[in-house]
């Protein structure tokens, strides 16, 4: 039982490496070869590359916070959150294969938004999708996999209602 664990959370980990990986050398990539609000068209108008910084989380809230309170809220908190995330993984026997993975991708994600914030003072942003009703803001690849954790966990928990109900 004790291997099962180990090999689970050396998964853990290495979604977690590769999460925070695939995050920064992509805003590193635009960082380096993207100017400042530049767009690049990729497919059309419709994904476009355009390079920003985010000071704030979310649709750039709480940008304009105070200096300490901004950091206290949009980085110490978050990363203690996200430590307590990471330990919550690792140590949790009963945790579902599904469950580690999708809190494995948003722990992933959120820290490489942290290491921004705290390493350069904002979040490199630079992707963003457009197909009329369906628009998306700037985003970048720590967000997919936020975005990824909480699909995954959707989907586990469907799955595990409509058993409910196919049981009940």
């Amino acid at each position: 039982m004790k291997s099962n664990r180990a090999a689970r959370n050396i998964a853990v980990l290495i979604i977690l490496i590769a999460n925070i990986g695939c995050d920064q050398i992509s805003k590193n990539v635009i960082r380096e070869n993207v100017g400042f609000y530049e767009t690049i068209s990729v497919i059309k108008n419709h994904v476009t590359i355009t390079y920003v910084e985010n000071t704030g989380a979310f649709l750039s809230i709480g940008s304009n916070l105070p200096g300490f309170l901004k950091t206290l809220i949009l980085s110490i908190i978050p990363l203690i959150a996200l430590m307590g995330g990471v330990i919550y993984v690792l140590v949790k026997k009963n945790l579902t294969l599904m469950s580690a993975l999708a809190l494995s991708f948003a722990i992933g994600g959120g820290i490489g938004n942290i290491y921004d914030r705290l390493i350069h003072g904002s979040v490199t942003d630079f992707l963003h999708i457009n197909f009329g009703l369906f628009q998306t803001g700037i985003f970048n690849m720590a967000d997919v996999s936020i975005m990824m954790g909480v699909i995954i966990f959707f989907i586990q928990s469907y799955n595990r209602q409509k058993s409910r109900l196919v049981k009940g």
